[in-house]
């Protein structure tokens, strides 16, 4: 009755019920709702905080920004429940406007993001080794995916192309793909001689595959770019068969706000639990998490895999 109590005094105001709304949509910083909804930031802060109180939403503070999230299921899931039986029987105009103006808010991220890819489409080789040694790195990466076959490798956010330069000679074929034609075009210089290779321009939230169509998948630094890496990692499970796996690699948390006004970060950094999360969410089983410190930042690699045996280890029983 308790928990009842708060969650429909919570919800007893039209802002935080847009709010609800917006976060089932995607996760947004303070900044970000206060722009789509056209209140102050103080104000938005104050809704939050009643939202976060009965359990509704999270918060999560990265450097300078606090991102805000919907809460766990067993108090959020019965509240979308019933809003998305009301609205069928009346349809919200608010929610029809704050569908658009967030819109607008996920376009300039996007934007933001692309012309800073495009600028520095020659330097991001660079730009990688000035957080950790690369070839650390990639000896980590080696290490998890090991040396046998990979059947059919995507690698999401190829970048110039270096984890298909890698990693295709084990795969039977290997895919990759980015949004930014000018780093695309540098893979393909990079990697013209790779028969098995193919390099496609899509985005990482709508993959070129099939579903089950891949046996395994890379974000390689790509992560922190991502405005809904919940989706992301989705994404890439999607397209994994049974026994599939995905690797991603990224930075654990830190706060160097500089990375998100000059390189356009999204976010810094991931903890274990927020990308364990987002495994079980996307149905992946935890498989291996490796921490490399020693530079300025340190990185992390997490390893998933989706339930059920793969088509190789079928074959080999």
């Amino acid at each position: 009755m308790t928990l009842a109590l708060d969650i429909f005094r919570a919800l007893a105001d039209a802002t935080r019920l847009r709010i609800f709304s917006l976060l089932r949509t995607m996760e947004l910083s303070v900044g970000e709702l206060a722009q789509v909804l056209g209140q102050s930031q103080p104000r938005v802060s104050r809704h939050v905080k009643i939202l976060c109180d009965a359990g509704l939403a999270e918060r999560r503070k990265e450097g300078s920004w606090v991102f805000v999230a919907l809460g766990k299921a067993a108090a959020t899931g019965p509240v979308a429940v019933a809003i998305d039986q009301w609205q069928k029987s009346e349809p919200d105009h608010w929610a029809v406007a704050d569908a658009a103006r967030l819109a607008a808010v996920r376009a300039d991220r996007a934007a933001s993001a692309a012309q800073w890819f495009e600028g520095h489409a020659d330097e991001w080789d660079a730009i990688r080794s000035l957080h950790i040694a690369e070839s650390e790195v990639e000896a980590a990466m080696a290490g998890v995916l090991g040396d046998g076959p990979l059947g059919h490798l995507i690698d999401i956010g190829t970048g110039t192309g270096r984890m298909l330069e890698l990693f295709g000679g084990q795969a039977d074929s290997a895919l990759g793909i980015d949004r930014s034609s000018e780093m695309l075009r540098l893979a393909r210089a990079k990697l013209h001689d790779r028969a098995n290779t193919e390099l496609r321009q899509a985005d990482l939230y709508a993959l070129p595959m099939t579903d089950g169509a891949a046996d395994v998948a890379i974000l390689h630094h790509v992560l922190h770019f991502a405005q809904q890496p919940g989706a992301a990692i989705a994404e890439a499970a999607r397209v994994l068969g049974p026994g599939g796996r995905l690797l991603i690699v990224d930075f654990a948390p830190h706060d160097r706000e500089d990375l998100r006004t000059r390189d356009a970060h999204t976010r810094l950094g991931f903890a274990d639990e927020q990308i364990a999360g987002w495994f079980g969410n996307a149905g992946l089983v935890p498989a291996r998490t490796e921490t490399l410190e020693g530079g300025e930042l340190t990185v992390t690699l997490w390893l998933g895999r989706k339930s059920g045996a793969s088509l190789r280890e079928v074959k080999a029983a």
